[in-house]
């Protein structure tokens, strides 16, 4: 088993008109043992951008602490909140630095730019970046999510089918993954804010 699949995850992101959606499940497992239900994968960066991290848990909370500081350097020195592009760029570096011992993490970035428009990227543990206009997704079961999201998927979806279609998309995938699932989590960015919803799944 990779370490990237030894405490199971499944992270979506999808984009819709003048808005994206992020979700993840909830399960922190150690292979196929259950440890908690409640395990934070998707981290908030600033009101309109948020990253996903699916991999090893000790180092998608460590990553976590890291890019908050990182961001928060940036605000205070630049005085102006850092778009998806220039996170993405950061957080693709500071993976790559630490090549030769890297963590194992998968991120997913769903974000809106400047101009109010979807950003989605995803990237391997050393920050080989992967953009897309669709969908990107990240976990155990990315073969599932995949499936799943080309099958739901259509353009310009309004904040309310966009929330339908990747809660779909993710309680179908996990409930055919056994290192994911216990239950989910979705993460809606508008200009106006942002909203989140937890999604009840199979409990087994």
């Amino acid at each position: 088993m990779s370490i990237l699949e030894y405490n199971g995850a499944a992270i979506i992101a999808m984009s819709g008109k003048n808005c994206v959606a992020i979700a993840s499940d909830n399960r922190l497992g150690i292979q196929y043992q259950t440890v908690a239900m409640d395990f934070q994968k998707i981290f908030q960066m600033n009101d309109s951008l948020m990253v996903g991290l699916a991999g090893l848990a000790s180092d998608v909370q460590t990553l976590d602490q890291l890019l908050r500081f990182r961001m928060n350097l940036y605000e205070l020195r630049e005085e102006r909140q850092m778009t998806p592009r220039v996170f993405t760029n950061l957080l693709s570096t500071m993976l790559y630095e630490k090549r030769f011992g890297p963590y194992f993490c998968e991120p997913v970035i769903a974000g809106l730019d400047e101009d109010g428009k979807p950003f989605l990227s995803t990237m391997d543990l050393i920050g080989a970046q992967a953009a897309a206009k669709d969908f990107v997704v990240a976990g155990t079961c990315d073969g599932n999510l995949y499936g799943m999201c080309e099958t739901l998927y259509k353009p310009d979806m309004d904040e309310e089918e966009l929330f339908e279609t990747i809660a779909q998309a993710l309680l179908a995938s996990v409930d055919r993954d056994a290192l994911s699932g216990w239950g989910g989590v979705v993460h809606v960015i508008t200009e106006k804010g942002i909203v989140s919803r937890e999604l009840k799944g199979r409990q087994d």
